[in-house]
């Protein structure tokens, strides 16, 4: 059996572009490689260049320099394929828009977004394809400042609140980060809870096996965490 069939580690841009093996490979390669560009195939990015050019990024926009305001530019050779060199874990609130935040252009990061920038199954299932298909090098998991679903958390955890509908299941994927934050009785809680959050999560995924746990092993992924300012732009490693 082949290692794509055995094992969804197999589904790396070195088997697919190596070759087929079996008869499941050879259904999906032409799928998985319609997503690789050429370029980025040839010239990979190592985790310390992706989180370099995050911070690049980050500085521009914080400074009102950015540099990638047409997003016209390079459309025809992005219908070819993406090759993203970071993902992003970001909540889902409006205010916060990861290609902006970073100064990036369509097809630069691959970015999973839910209400409270937590990683589930089908989110690690996502940043999974990002690294092991698309070649990210880079996942950052990225809270910000003034989190509802953070504040909501807090609430429902110190005062007993009961939310509607399935809210209460977004509430359970929180919880972990946000008491270990009330335990430590911050003065600033809710930024003490954003932060420990962003921790939790960054801690999941590097154990995240076999895929995501076993390329940071090798080296070819790192996992950071950061918390985006709404009011000034910048964004805080943690």
């Amino acid at each position: 059996m082949c290692t794509i069939c055995g094992n969804l580690v197999g589904l790396s841009r070195r088997a697919l572009l190596t070759g087929v093996t079996c008869v499941a490979t050879a259904a999906m390669a032409p799928m998985l490689l319609g997503t690789i560009s050429p370029a980025s195939a040839q010239t990979p990015v190592s985790p310390a260049e992706a989180a370099q050019r995050l911070a690049d990024g980050n500085t521009r926009y914080v400074g009102g320099e950015a540099r990638n305001t047409d997003y016209s530019v390079g459309r025809a050779a992005r219908a070819a394929g993406q090759a993203p060199y970071a993902s992003i874990v970001s909540c889902a609130d409006s205010r916060v828009a990861p290609e902006l935040v970073f100064d990036e252009g369509p097809g630069d990061l691959f970015v999973v977004r839910i209400a409270g920038n937590f990683v589930d199954e089908e989110g690690l299932a996502s940043l999974e394809f990002g690294n092991a298909v698309l070649g990210s090098r880079l996942i950052m998991v990225l809270g910000h400042t003034s989190c509802g679903a953070i504040e909501a958390t807090i609430d429902v955890v110190q005062n007993g609140t009961e939310l509607p509908g399935h809210l209460p299941a977004l509430i359970r994927k929180l919880r972990p980060g946000i008491e270990k934050a009330i335990a430590q009785n911050p003065a600033d809680l809710l930024a003490a809870a954003t932060a420990e959050n962003v921790r939790v999560n960054v801690a999941y995924l590097k154990a995240a096996t076999p895929i995501i746990a076993e390329a940071v092993a090798s080296g070819e992924l790192d996992i950071v965490g950061g918390v985006y300012d709404i009011a000034t732009g910048k964004v805080t490693m943690v």
